[in-house]
């Protein structure tokens, strides 16, 4: 909620949020005379410096899981989705404190990132699936494709925390109204505009933030400013710097290449030519550098990000809610050679010296379309919510190699995949069933070779609410059957040469390659109470039980020359060859829970993802999936003090460590927290992440040959001030 310039009171059934002017908000219990008409109460309430709201303009008992978020397509808050999905808020975002992508995301059900050392590159797992469009990363609409393949991270991204409002994730493929692959889940980040920033009244504002993190003893320096110009136009931007050096793990050890200094930077305007239209315009752009292999690489990545959102409803939003986005992305990595190199021609197999300065570089431009229309309409005691859509995004990729021609890992080519679909939402009494059909193509191209593909991909939803008159009202049970569909990367199709590092053997393209099809089953419950305990508690809860079977699972595969039925040319050397296949049937199930209760007092959490994966080949051979992340239990706990202006807690996650992972360890982190709202304008943040020095290591991150271990002890301190008028 954001700060107002003076004191008011929102009413709440028998109880009021009173908001103070410092921003600082309680619960104050009221017995108001509610056979008066609001105009009257509000001229008694003037007397005393505050304001009665309309009673249908309630605000629920701040909890997280009362926002509307982003990934749904028809106005639903989380708690009212038949879905498993999360809500990140500006409140929360504050509270982590973030330094990279991988915080703003801690504790979410089912959610794990890789980072490898470098920090700047993130792959999100939703799920226990992960790399290569598996899980949609989308940034104000516009979809993030790039992808460097080689060992360790696969797909990079970089959104610096300062710049996001609120992150909403979905997991499982019932995602199919937000493109096409997403068979583990969506994760949608919304970056700031000045509706959220300018208080009520004000015409500018501006603030600046200052950060320090003593492990890589880190300094984060942001500066925003906003203006609006009049009702229908405003605008914002905004800049960080951050400068790291080398974090240390619990041992106190430095961890090579996690360093690094990155400059982003976002604007967006918003006009708005009518009460039921707005334009968002948008561009977001970073400038990051950091080494890998010991010092031996130095990289240097520049994005931009261009994002135009349209948005339309008739003037009772019936039959016209109309979304139109369009994006383009480009990211440009350069991959910088520190020192000559010895390594082996990846034509030829003979050895060969990279000299000092030569480069290896990337470049991927994505561009993409979605529209969507929600039509809203009754016959007789049925509700309808029609929303039917499409979508279409290109990669072009063109990637260099220091030898001549382009990088063996990563091919250039062209992608292009593209969707329709058509979802119903049918409500009666206590019955809601959803119904949804997907319809995906793609098609890739290069030098090399040429594929495609289509298919139709059905989703239907039951929810019952059958306890309204009862004890459990607020109690919601569904269950969901959905499919996915994810078309093989330009990589996994394309791959061709020789292994340019450590041992020669070919990289064998594979233009057969069958897309990846999810089918998942899905039961679970939202439970949402108020008045629990007192008159402004509140409590929001979702579980859900899955079980995801991946057909035609695409992995690598290494292949014997001695096996004629292998398709492996024997020759000199190593006597192998690697080829992406559809070698098995990926199985994966688990358990999330996500809970808050909110009071006066303060809150408490609890998130639980457990999880288990692996893969049967098609000769029936079991193998634990590598890609499974930890089992987490994730409590927090915080108190408010001092009118809300004094805010401390703490968390505490338990890490299961997935099995089959010989490297991996449990572990449990425990993190501090505290904001001080000195002023109207002036916000004091603390945070102590891994209070008690624990040396651990991302399962995604531990192998045989590599283990990285994540920061030790690191404590942040932060101050934001804010001035406008």
């Amino acid at each position: 909620m954001g700060l107002v310039g003076r004191d008011m009171a929102v009413l709440l059934g028998s109880a009021a949020l009173v908001i103070l002017s410092g921003g600082a908000v309680r619960a104050q219990v009221v017995e108001p005379d509610t056979t008066l008409p609001v105009e009257q109460m509000n001229a008694e309430a003037a007397a005393q410096g505050t304001t009665i709201a309309q009673p249908e303009l309630k605000i629920a008992g701040a909890t997280a899981l009362d926002r509307i978020t982003v990934v749904s397509r028809t106005d639903e808050t989380a708690i009212e989705q038949l879905a498993s999905v999360s809500h990140v808020d500006q409140e929360q975002l504050e509270r982590r404190m973030a330094t990279t992508p991988q915080g703003v995301l801690f504790g979410v059900p089912g959610v794990a990132m890789q980072s490898d050392a470098n920090r700047t590159a993130s792959s999100v797992n939703i799920r226990g699936l992960q790399d290569f469009g598996r899980v949609a990363v989308i940034i104000d609409g516009a979809r993030q494709n790039f992808q460097r393949s080689g060992h360790g991270t696969q797909s990079m991204f970089w959104l610096d925390p300062e710049l996001v409002q609120q992150v909403d994730v979905i997991r499982g493929p019932v995602a199919n109204t937000y493109g096409s692959g997403a068979i583990g889940g969506v994760v949608v980040f919304e970056t700031k505009d000045a509706d959220d920033f300018l208080r009520p009244g004000e015409t500018w504002a501006g603030s600046v933030t200052g950060q320090y993190d003593t492990n890589g003893e880190g300094w984060t320096t942001s500066a925003t400013g906003a203006y609006r110009f009049n009702d229908g136009v405003d605008v914002l931007g905004n800049i960080v710097w951050r400068d790291f050096q080398e974090y240390t793990d619990g041992n106190g050890d430095d961890v090579a290449g996690s360093g690094f200094d990155v400059l982003s930077g976002m604007l967006k305007t918003t006009i708005r030519p009518t009460d039921t239209s707005d334009l968002k315009l948008g561009w977001i752009g970073s400038s990051d550098s950091w080494t890998e292999g010991g010092d031996s690489y130095g990289l240097d990545s520049k994005e931009n990000i261009f994002t135009g959102r349209y948005h339309i409803t008739d003037e009772d939003e019936s039959w016209l809610d109309l979304h139109v986005n369009g994006s383009f992305g480009r990211t440009d990595l350069d991959q910088t050679f520190l020192t000559d190199v010895a390594r082996f021609d990846s034509q030829t197999g003979l050895p060969i010296v990279v000299p000092k300065g030569s480069q290896t570089t990337y470049q991927v431009d994505t561009s993409g379309i979605d529209l969507w229309n929600t039509s809203r309409f009754d016959t007789g005691q049925i509700k309808h919510e029609l929303t039917y859509g499409g979508d279409w995004v290109t990669d072009d990729v063109v990637t260099t190699s220091p030898e001549g021609g382009m990088d063996v890992f990563t091919p250039s080519g062209k992608r292009r995949v593209a969707g329709a679909y058509i979802q119903e939402k049918l409500t009666w009494n206590w019955l809601e069933v959803v119904g949804a059909l997907r319809y995906d193509s793609y098609k890739l191209d290069s030098d090399v070779g040429e594929t495609s593909g289509d298919r139709l991909s059905p989703r239907i939803t039951v929810g019952v609410s059958p306890f309204e008159q009862t004890g459990l009202a607020g109690l919601q049970i569904y269950g969901t059957y959905a499919e996915g569909y994810r078309s093989p990367s330009l990589s996994e199709t394309l791959i061709s040469g020789l292994h340019p590092n450590g041992v020669v053997f070919p990289f064998l393209p594979n233009p057969n390659l069958r897309p990846e099809t999810a089918k998942t089953w899905e039961a679970g419950l939202n439970y949402k109470a108020d008045g629990i305990l007192a008159g402004d508690d509140s409590l929001r809860l979702k579980a859900a039980y899955y079980r995801n079977d991946i057909e035609d699972y695409i992995a690598g595969a290494t292949l014997s020359a001695f096996d004629p039925t292998a398709g492996c040319p024997f020759g000199p050397g190593i006597p192998i060859c690697y080829q992406y296949q559809n070698f098995a049937n990926a199985k994966i199930n688990g358990f999330e829970l996500e809970g808050l209760y909110d009071a006066s007092w303060g809150f408490a959490g609890l998130t639980v993802s457990i999880i288990d994966g692996h893969t049967v080949s098609y000769s029936g051979e079991i193998e634990d999936l590598s890609t499974i992340p930890s089992s987490q239990a994730t409590g927090q706990l915080g108190f408010r003090f001092m009118e809300d202006r004094l805010i401390v807690g703490g968390e505490v996650q338990y890490n299961g460590a997935p099995a089959g992972n010989a490297i991996a360890e449990d572990y449990t982190l425990v993190n501090l927290f505290a904001s001080y709202q000195a002023t109207d304008d002036l916000k004091i943040n603390f945070r102590a992440d891994n209070l008690f020095d624990v040396n651990y290591t991302n399962p995604l991150n531990a192998s045989t040959t590599d283990i990285i271990y994540e920061p030790g002890l690191s404590v942040k301190l932060a101050a934001t001030m804010r001035f406008g008028g």
